[in-house]
């Protein structure tokens, strides 16, 4: 089955054809390093990283780049305020996203261009751009002529004579057009600078993308994705830029993820509600936080709330639970004795959801489905036998490998997710194993006394245990 995406630009849903055959080009905008990651940016990158996941699994040899915007207003304004260099505010803040990348779960993508590393490309560019009669320069300054691009407003579905200037297009009375943005910024005293041939400055944001993204894709890419509220302008006037520039089309598949929303408002620094990823990642496991952005299918929007968070923990608990008592009560089913790669319909689920569009919301769907059954074919097995129980139990842990490997969680053993995770309740889950130890050694012993206190003591910090076919589990309470 080919794999049908939703194209921004077309407001439809095409197969999806790459320029190359096998190949697969993808540049995804990935953020201004002027302070540490919010949850926002962490659905764009966790959408992605599925996406890259997905088309590497169905054998595209995908070629990906995600970019940090290391020269910005925002970043030299944070300089200042805290009197340091613009380049030190990046490069702790690309050091911080990069970490929260890594704890979500998010991997590499092959190239991860900076704009102050793609300086040579961005000035030959907006030469070109002049030559070609589609920019000109204004005492230093080089600007866009919105009005000389082919379809502009194609992707946002704006109409050009209703825009007014806003967002990130300067107001600039020396413009011939109030909608033309900037190429290149002649620098102000103690801001970075760079040579240019219409004097030192900095370059614009739009124009910093298209470089990056020519410089390691080619001048047509396949994918290039980001967050809705970059379609205008930012998306609008890479497309304007880049189809001057060289002629070509730039994007043919244009993919866009939805906001995340804080407690069903959106997120916004003026309300105040901005959350950090690192904030959310300290109650909350790596694991559940993942499971949630990926709880909707990535184009539509999602509520954060601690309740929707707290119901992502459970729904995790009750999945690596299900997996620890397969691997406890049934150590000979296999995993690996079942491989999507044979054609088995079971994993039909799996690829008939991800092909449309992506839709990481019905995947999980599909797993809780595979639990349910798990657990049942388990409890059938134990009160009055099941044939095969183990085999069909094979098969699930097949089912839950291969959508793991897609989503990039519920990719775990057991031991790892309870080992690992954070609790939540001041205890670290390696001290609850080793006081269930003592307490069973207790129990073996008949010091009933200290067994019963050391339930005591988890009790009291929110650790529940269960005793059950000579196992002990535990888990946090609600």
């Amino acid at each position: 089955m080919s794999i049908k995406v939703y194209n921004s630009l077309t407001r439809t849903k095409e197969e999806f054809v790459p320029v190359t055959e096998g190949k697969v080009t993808m540049y995804v905008c990935g953020p201004t390093v002027y302070s540490l990651s919010h949850i926002g940016h962490a659905r764009s990158a966790v959408a992605f990283d599925v996406i890259y996941r997905y088309l590497r699994h169905k054998g595209f040899d995908v070629t990906y780049a995600r970019n940090y915007t290391d020269v910005d207003d925002k970043i030299i304004k944070k300089a200042n305020e805290e009197g340091t260099t613009s380049e030190e505010v990046a490069e702790k803040n690309i050091e911080a996203f990069d970490a929260d990348m890594a704890a979500l779960g998010v991997q590499l993508p092959t190239h991860r261009p900076r704009a102050t590393e793609t300086m040579g490309e961005i000035i030959a560019m907006t030469k070109t751009l002049i030559e070609k009669g589609y920019a000109y320069e204004l005492e230093g300054d080089v600007y866009f002529s919105v009005r000389k691009a082919k379809n502009y407003g194609a992707l946002s579905g704006k109409n050009i004579d209703e825009l007014e200037s806003g967002a990130r297009v300067g107001v600039d009375e020396r413009k011939q057009d109030p909608l033309d943005f900037a190429l290149w910024k002649t620098s102000k005293p103690g801001e970075p600078s760079w040579d240019s041939p219409w004097g030192k400055g900095r370059p614009g944001w739009h124009i910093e993308c298209s470089a990056m993204c020519m410089k390691w894709l080619g001048e047509t890419v396949d994918i290039h994705g980001g967050g809705k509220d970059l379609i205008f302008p930012h998306h609008e006037n890479e497309i304007a830029q880049s189809e001057s520039a060289t002629g070509k089309p730039y994007v043919r598949y244009w993919l866009h993820n939805g906001f995340v929303n804080i407690e069903k408002e959106k997120m916004s620094k003026s309300i105040g509600n901005i959350l950090n990823i690192r904030d959310v990642l300290s109650s909350h496991t790596s694991e559940a936080v993942r499971m949630f952005l990926l709880s909707a299918q990535y184009r539509s929007p999602i509520d954060y709330s601690e309740g929707s968070l707290k119901d992502a923990e459970a729904a995790m608990e009750r999945y690596y639970k299900t997996v620890q008592r397969i691997e406890r009560e049934w150590p000979e089913a296999d995993s690996t004795e079942y491989s999507n790669d044979s054609g088995d319909e079971m994993f039909d689920p799996i690829f008939e959801a991800m092909d449309d569009d992506f839709n990481t919301a019905s995947v999980i769907g599909s797993i809780f489905k595979e639990v349910t059954r798990a657990n049942r074919i388990m409890d059938e097995a134990k009160s009055k036998g099941r044939e095969n129980a183990a085999g069909e139990l094979s098969k699930i842990m097949s089912f839950f490998s291969v959508a793991g490997k897609v989503l990039g969680t519920f990719d775990k053993s057991a031991e790892e997710y309870f080992s690992g995770r954070n609790t939540g309740s001041g205890i670290d889950a390696g001290t609850i194993e080793r006081l269930i130890e003592e307490r069973n050694a207790a129990r073996k012993n008949k010091d009933f006394k200290r067994a019963d206190a050391i339930r005591d003591e988890l009790a009291a910090k929110g650790i529940v245990l269960e005793d059950a076919a000579g196992k002990t589990t535990w888990s946090v309470k609600g």
